[in-house]
């Protein structure tokens, strides 16, 4: 059976993912047009031109005990997700209408700049502590929804189109 573009793009994000220089947390990013084409990617990792962590001594947030989800500014990484949108406006790409899959919920600033480039929907696989994120999405009129759930709802519309077949058949 065919995958769903759901389960395609967010194995693309977890292939993507491979690419963090991030020593805490692994996070890849796909960014898609509304008809289905890859227009972005990004992963965690230091600024363009500057030391990673392993080169500086190590993961500064972990030598101070930083919690994950709080203090993001004490990083030398951006986001996968803010990654793809500082690119896309580089190279003039538009983001409009797009969606996106990360390997994680978004973080509260991933959500403000995800927004604020138009993209309208965002499909994660692992949970991040940021509540404020997900209101922030709904505020906005961002989709923000888990892989789980969307696992869960097809699984349950392929149970419902099995039991009406019987009924079809008449």
């Amino acid at each position: 059976m065919r995958e769903s573009w759901d389960e395609y793009f967010m194995r693309l994000a977890y292939q993507v993912a491979t690419r963090t220089t991030c020593l805490r947390r692994s996070v890849g990013a796909v960014a898609v047009s509304p008809d289905h084409r890859i227009i972005g990617s990004g992963y965690n990792g230091a600024l363009p031109g500057a030391p990673h962590c392993d080169e500086v001594g190590g993961c500064l947030r972990e030598q101070l005990g930083v919690p994950s989800g709080q203090r993001q500014e004490i990083c030398r990484a951006q986001h996968a997700e803010a990654n793809i949108c500082n690119s896309a406006a580089k190279h003039g790409i538009c983001l409009d209408g797009a969606t996106i899959y990360v390997t994680n919920q978004p973080c509260t600033t991933c959500v403000k700049a995800m927004v604020t480039s138009g993209i309208r929907r965002v499909v994660f696989d692992g949970p991040y502590p940021d509540d404020l994120a997900c209101q922030l999405a709904k505020e906005a009129g961002m989709e923000l929804v888990s892989l789980a759930e969307l696992r869960k709802q097809a699984k349950t519309e392929a149970t419902e189109d099995k039991t009406d077949e019987p009924a079809k058949a008449r």
